[in-house]
Parts: structure tokens; C-alpha cells; sequence
């Protein structure tokens, strides 16, 4: 009779501990990690159709957020940028303003030949730094009256026109941009009401 050898295989049933505790050495025994179920092919996960519908709306939401975000910025900067151009023009205007009786001065230094030496270059040389700073001086003997731009100080009638208009220019206006710093002083001249009585006159007279 032959005895089965240690190289040999038993066949037969095989029983495995699965107790918690080693009976012998009274220490818990390490659990072997149960294994993650294997990844489809591809390495994809299946997804449900409704899951699906809801990622693809939670992508269109974040995606909308995002292009109102990037409106509300660009709506910002321009804002921004527009409100800084204001400032500026408003605090050249306030310093301008300041400067306008000196211009007044050489002006009137000009008419009367006074603008001479080294008053005329200091004088010439602001008007025309000031003029960089985009002021601007308005106002002219023939241009027609504008309430807007000009004031009235003096009211004349004159048969040769047939507008009101400017007839002389007391002070010059000055303005920056579409701002009026200072509205031109002006005499101002309208048609006159009996000039087309007495031409009715001759006519009939005739």
C-alpha cells in the first residue's frame, strides 16, 4: 500500500480558517481587502441616461455663470474706464477754470497792443499749454445767438440782420470737451420789427 507523498496532491475538500482570531496565538488576524469590482472595458464607468441629462444641464448652468460672469467684467472695465475719463476731464476743467480771468487779462492786453517782451511769450506760452488741455474759446460777432453757450448782457434792434446774433462779444466763452466752462458775454442784436413796417410803407406809397 502506498503512502501519498508530500509532493503529491490531495484531492478532496479544502477548509480555511476564517476566524478573526488565531486560536493559537490569540492575535487578530489581518483581513485581506476585498477586491473593487472590475472597470468595464475601456475603463469607463457606466453612466444612467437620467444621470447623464443631469451633468450635461449642470455643464449648461456653470457654462452661463461663467458668460454672465465674463459680461458683468466687461460691462465693469468699460464702466470703469469711462468714469476715470470723467474725473480727469472734470478736474482739468476745475484748475481751468481758475486760469480764465489770466486769460482774460493777456487777451485784453492783446487788443491793446500791450502783449509785448516777455509778458507775450509767458502769455502765448499758457494759452497754447492750455490748449492742449483741450480748452477751447467760442464765441464771434455774427454767430447766431444760443442761449446754451451764450450770454446776453446787452439787447440791441437792427435793421441788418434777420436772426438774432452776436452783435459784439463782451467776453470770450471757454469750454472743455462738451463741458462750458464759461458761457460768452455777449450784446446781442435782433431784426427790427419797423424796419418791414416802413418797407410796407414805401411799397404801398408806390
Amino acid at each position: 500500500m502506498t503512502s501519498p507523498d508530500k509532493g503529491e496532491e490531495r484531492e478532496g475538500p479544502v477548509i480555511r480558517d476564517k476566524r478573526r482570531i488565531d486560536p493559537e496565538t490569540g492575535q487578530v488576524r489581518e483581513q485581506a481587502e476585498t477586491p473593487a469590482p472590475a472597470a468595464p472595458a475601456g475603463g469607463e464607468q457606466p453612466v444612467a441616461d437620467g444621470e447623464a441629462a443631469a451633468l450635461k444641464e449642470q455643464l449648461a448652468e456653470r457654462t452661463a455663470d461663467l458668460q454672465r460672469l465674463q459680461a458683468e467684467y466687461s460691462n465693469y472695465r468699460k464702466r470703469v474706464e469711462r468714469d476715470k475719463g470723467t474725473i480727469r476731464e472734470l478736474a482739468i476743467g476745475n484748475v481751468l477754470q481758475e486760469l480764465l480771468p489770466i486769460l482774460d487779462d493777456i487777451g485784453r492786453a492783446r487788443d491793446h497792443n500791450e502783449l509785448v517782451g516777455g509778458f507775450k511769450s509767458v502769455g502765448e506760452a499758457l494759452e497754447s499749454t492750455v490748449g492742449k488741455l483741450g480748452l477751447e474759446r467760442f464765441g464771434a460777432e455774427g454767430e447766431p445767438f444760443d442761449p446754451t453757450v451764450h450770454e446776453a448782457l446787452m439787447h440791441s434792434y437792427s435793421a441788418d440782420v434777420t436772426e438774432t446774433c452776436v452783435a459784439t462779444v463782451l467776453q470770450p466763452g471757454y469750454r472743455i470737451g462738451e463741458r462750458v466752462l464759461r458761457p460768452a458775454r455777449v450784446a446781442v442784436a435782433e431784426p427790427d420789427p419797423n424796419a418791414e413796417s416802413a418797407d410796407s410803407a414805401e411799397s404801398t406809397g408806390e
